[in-house]
């Protein structure tokens, strides 16, 4: 299964990768640090799962978000990010994500989203 992890933070995508591997093992992981990026991925790697942040330089993840639905509005998009006011929450369920995560995400989160959000 292909998954693309999307944040400008190096440290939090290794640390996501490495959540998503102790539920999901032998996942195909792509990265991208910014939402530009994360949309090419997106085009060429046709992930199953994109995890994504919200505050990016180049390309938020809400101008993101809005791009990847376009491209397949049933596209599995999970929003992990430290903005968890309502009003964000809001904007990307109504935008297509799946669920909105506060960081960081453990074990026990990471399996509560494949139980109960995915598609797999």
């Amino acid at each position: 299964m292909k998954i693309l992890v999307v944040d400008d933070s190096k440290l939090a995508r290794k640390s996501l990768m490495k959540s998503v591997l102790e539920v999901e093992p032998g996942v195909e992981f792509f990265e991208a640090e910014n939402g530009a990026i994360a949309v090419e991925l997106f085009k060429q790697e046709n992930p199953r799962v994109v995890f994504l942040d919200l505050t990016m330089p180049v390309m938020d993840g809400y101008e993101a978000l809005a791009k990847i639905m376009e491209i397949d509005s049933d596209a599995q998009v999970i929003v992990v990010s430290a903005d968890i006011q309502e009003e964000a929450q809001k904007r990307v369920l109504e935008g297509g994500a799946k669920r909105m995560c506060p960081k960081p995400i453990n074990a026990e989160k990471m399996q509560n989203i494949f139980m109960h959000d995915l598609i797999i």
